[in-house]
C-alpha cells in the first residue's frame, strides 16, 4: 500500500469525524405536513373570520410559508400568539357571505420539498353557486409543476455528477496520478465537472424557487424568484454551493498552471480538500439524511456515502477518459492498483453507509416495501449491485492480468476486456446517480 493510499484512508477516517464536531443537523419527521387549521377546513362560520391558524408537524420558518387567495394575492403570515414554532397565524380579508377558499403552502426546512392544500369555509349565507360547487370547488388542489420538478430532479442529477467528476478527479490526480494534470483529457474533464457544477447549482435555485411558490418554468428565471428562495434555508444551502464553486474555480485554477507541484503542495492541499468538504457537505443538507431518532449519525453517513461515492466515480472517469486510452505500461502499473484498493475502500464506505442512512430515513421493513421512497432505495441497490459485479470483474483483471498488460506495454487486446468493465461500472453508476436524484424530491413516509 503506498504512502498516498495510507493517507487516503485516514482521510476517510478522520473526516466524518471532523463533520461531528463541526455539526449536524436537528431531527425532522419527512416532509412538513398540515396537522390542523382553525378554522377547520370545511366549517360553516356565521361571520368572516379575521385570521387563519394553521399548526404543522414539525417547526417551520416563516419565510418557507406561503398562503394565497384564489386570485393569488399573498397573505400575510406571522407567530401566534404564543408563539409556537409549528404555528403560524394568516390574517385574513374575508367576505361578509359566500365562501372563503386559501391555498398554502410550506418548504420543508431539509430538503426543500413543497407540500400544498386548499382550505374553503362557508361565511354567512352561502349563495347558490357555492353550495352547489362552482369553479373553485372543482379545481384540483393546487402541487408543483411536473415540469419544474423534472427540471429540478434533472439539475440535481448533473450537480451530483459534477460533484463525484471534481472532487473524485481532484482525489484522483493528486494521491494516484500527479502527472495526470498536464494530461489534456484530465484537464478537460474537471473543468466540464467545474462548469456543469456552477450552472447546476444556479439552474437549482431558480427551480427550487418556483418549485416551492408552486410555481411554472418561466418562474424559474425571474430574479423575484431567486430573491424568495434565497429567503428560505435551501436557498441559502444552494448560495452556499455556488460560492463553494466559485472558489474551487481558484483551487483548479492553481492546479493548471502548477501541475504535479501544485498537487504535492501542503498549501494547495489544504485548500483543496476545504472546498471538497464543502460542496460534499452541502450537497447533503439537501437531502433526507437528519430525518429520523439519530440525525447526527445519518448526516455523517451521508457524508461518508457521498465521499466513497465522489472518490469511486471520479476514478472511473478518470480512468475511461484519460488513462486506460493513454495505455502507457508504467501508469498501468503506477496507477490502476492503487485506485484498486482505493475503490475497495470507498466501495466498503458506501456500502456501510448506506444501509445506516436505510436504517435512518426508512425505518421499518413496512415503508421499505410500501412506499415511493423504499421502492426508489430498492432500484438503486439493484442497479449497485450490478455495479459491484462490474467492479468485481474489474478487481479481478488487474489481480490477473495488470502484468501481462505491462509486459505487453499496454497491449490494446489486452487491456480491453478491463476498459469494458469499467464503461459498463460507469454507466450503472450514472443510473445510480439518477434514482438518487429522485430519492431527494420523495417522501421517506415516516
Amino acid at each position: 500500500m503506498t504512502r498516498h493510499v495510507r493517507r487516503t484512508l485516514l482521510l476517510l477516517v478522520l473526516t466524518p469525524l471532523l463533520y461531528a464536531l463541526v455539526g449536524a443537523d436537528q431531527a425532522a419527521s419527512a416532509h412538513t405536513e398540515l396537522v390542523s387549521a382553525s378554522p377547520k377546513d370545511g366549517a360553516d362560520l356565521t361571520k368572516a373570520p379575521d385570521h387563519l391558524t394553521l399548526t404543522f408537524d414539525e417547526p417551520v420558518d416563516l419565510a418557507d410559508v406561503r398562503v394565497l387567495t384564489m386570485d393569488g394575492n399573498r397573505l400575510p403570515v406571522s407567530r401566534t400568539a404564543g408563539g409556537a414554532k409549528d404555528s403560524v397565524r394568516v390574517a385574513l380579508a374575508a367576505p361578509e357571505g359566500g365562501e372563503l377558499a386559501v391555498v398554502w403552502s410550506v418548504v420543508d426546512e431539509e430538503d426543500g420539498h413543497a407540500s400544498s392544500g386548499r382550505l374553503m369555509f362557508s361565511v354567512g349565507a352561502a349563495t347558490a353557486a357555492t353550495t352547489t360547487g362552482g369553479d373553485e370547488a372543482a379545481s384540483p388542489v393546487p402541487a408543483p409543476s411536473p415540469s419544474v420538478r423534472k427540471g429540478l430532479v434533472a439539475a440535481r442529477w448533473a450537480g451530483y455528477l459534477a460533484l463525484a467528476l471534481f472532487v473524485g478527479g481532484l482525489a484522483f490526480v493528486t494521491l494516484l496520478w500527479p502527472r495526470g494534470a498536464h494530461e489534456p483529457r484530465a484537464r478537460a474533464l474537471l473543468v466540464l465537472a467545474w462548469t456543469v457544477g456552477l450552472l447546476a447549482t444556479v439552474a437549482a435555485l431558480g427551480l427550487q424557487g418556483a418549485y416551492t411558490a408552486l410555481g411554472g418554468m418561466r418562474d424559474a428565471l425571474r430574479p423575484a424568484t431567486y430573491a424568495e428562495v434565497l429567503a428560505t434555508e435551501p436557498g441559502v444551502v444552494l448560495a452556499s454551493r455556488g460560492l463553494l464553486w466559485v472558489l474551487a474555480a481558484v483551487v483548479l485554477g492553481a492546479l493548471m498552471q502548477g501541475g504535479a507541484g501544485t498537487s504535492r503542495s501542503p498549501g494547495w492541499r489544504v485548500g483543496a480538500l476545504a472546498v471538497a468538504f464543502g460542496l460534499l457537505r452541502t450537497a447533503g443538507m439537501a437531502g433526507h439524511n437528519s430525518e429520523g431518532s439519530e440525525p447526527t449519525w445519518g448526516a455523517i453517513a451521508d457524508f461518508v456515502h457521498l465521499l466513497g461515492a465522489s472518490v469511486w466515480i471520479g476514478g472511473l472517469a478518470m480512468l475511461t477518459v484519460a488513462v486506460l486510452p493513454r495505455r502507457r505500461a508504467g501508469e498501468l502499473a503506477a496507477v490502476v492498483p492503487g485506485y484498486s484498493r482505493l475503490a475497495a475502500v470507498s466501495v466498503t464506505g458506501i456500502v456501510a453507509a448506506g444501509l445506516v442512512l436505510a436504517w435512518q430515513v426508512v425505518g421499518s421493513y413496512d415503508a421499505l416495501l410500501h412506499s415511493s421512497y423504499g421502492h426508489l432505495l430498492l432500484i438503486k441497490t439493484a442497479v449497485l449491485a450490478a455495479v459491484l459485479l462490474a467492479a468485481y470483474a474489474s478487481r479481478q483483471w488487474v489481480r490477473t492480468r495488470l502484468d501481462l498488460a505491462v509486459l505487453l506495454r499496454g497491449d490494446a487486446a489486452t487491456v480491453r476486456p478491463f476498459g469494458y468493465s469499467v464503461a459498463v461500472e460507469t454507466g450503472l453508476v450514472l443510473v445510480v446517480l439518477v434514482v438518487t436524484s429522485l430519492l431527494v424530491t420523495a417522501d421517506p413516509g415516516r
